[in-house]
């Protein structure tokens, strides 16, 4: 089965998205145009992987009269896959500022392409909670089925990837070991290259984000 045509799986299609990844893309965007992008990148994502979140009715009082109004009713957890999750966090808590934040550090070996943890901090207790796994580039799928295999140990049901661009390998990895994740992206790409990099892709995001590229 093609996992890029399950309903779990949802390219994101706005004409801002499009320009925005042109300038993720383009190698002559410098850090500051990169992160003005990857921000409006990450609230655009954000607003459609919520569109289903749940709400409670309530009464408020305007200026002029006593009314019906809803609030959100979700208990919402952001988890970043560090280093390069960092760069949609700060935009995802602008979003949501009572979300509950944890942290999955997970390192690629540049020779197998194969993640390795090295810090772990979940918010407690996870049961019941929104998940919202912010991973920017899902490329092999290691790292979001690592993060994911963690989540899902705190006993939480309903669990999302964000991620700017996908690879079909990294979409498959995902949807074979956690078929109930919905991932949602801005462009699924046209697979991976011999080193496990997306192309056409963007590079490194971390590195371009944070200005270390070397």
């Amino acid at each position: 089965m093609d996992a890029t045509a399950s309903p779990n799986f949802n390219v994101v299609a706005h004409p801002l998205i499009e320009d925005c990844l042109r300038r993720l893309r383009d190698v002559a965007t410098p850090t500051a145009g990169f992160r003005e992008a990857a921000r409006l990148l990450t609230q655009l994502l954000m607003v459609e992987a919520t569109r289903d979140l749940p709400l409670a009715e309530t009464r408020i009082e305007t200026p002029l009269e006593i009314t019906r109004a809803w609030r959100l009713d979700a208990d919402m957890v952001l988890v970043p896959v560090l280093r390069s999750g960092l760069a949609m966090l700060d935009t995802a808590t602008s979003m949501f500022p009572a979300a509950r934040v944890g942290f999955i550090g997970l390192e690629r070996d540049e020779a197998t392409a194969i993640a390795r943890g090295y810090y772990q901090r979940l918010p407690e207790p996870l049961a019941g909670a929104t998940v919202m796994i912010l991973e920017p580039m899902l490329a092999t799928g290691g790292s979001a089925c690592a993060t994911l295999d963690r989540v899902m140990e705190a006993g939480v049901r309903d669990v999302r990837v964000v991620c700017t661009v996908a690879a079909p390998e990294g979409v498959a990895a995902v949807a074979a070991r956690h078929p109930r994740c919905a991932i949602h992206t801005a462009a699924l790409d046209r697979g991976l290259n011999d080193r496990k990099y997306i192309v056409p892709g963007l590079g490194d995001f971390g590195d371009r984000y944070f200005g270390t590229t070397t």
